[in-house]
């Protein structure tokens, strides 16, 4: 998949467990505090396993930004840190509940099999 660089994944199989949407990876990373680039991408790998390439990570700072779901802090050194804002933590919110009653729904599923 052209999102990632790199996928781990317990199984060994590189496509098992992928999760990959880089705008909702990087709104989880972000609404655990403030991240610059690179932080962000360690912070999805220990999160989940999927390792962001910096063009997928960048083009999703760049949509977020625009729709006002983050915002550029002060630069840090040669560093751009983000902060999610308050309609980015209720948008976050809104997509993780309905990706939890989805995942809720197709486990259940999963154990009549």
């Amino acid at each position: 998949m052209r999102s990632t660089r790199h996928v781990v994944s317990e199984t060994g199989d590189p496509e098992a467990g992928h999760y990959s949407d880089p705008p909702l990876l990087v709104l989880t990373s972000l609404a655990g505090g403030p991240k610059h680039g690179h932080a962000m991408i360690e912070d999805i790998a220990r999160l989940c396993g999927t390792r962001l390439g910096p063009g997928t990570l960048y083009g999703a700072i760049t949509r977020l930004e625009q729709q006002g779901w983050i915002e550029p802090l002060r630069p840090e050194e040669r560093r751009q840190p983000y902060r999610i804002t308050a309609e980015g933590l209720r948008v976050l919110r809104a997509k993780l509940t309905t990706l939890h009653k989805f995942s809720k729904a197709g486990l259940k599923r999963l154990e009549a099999v």
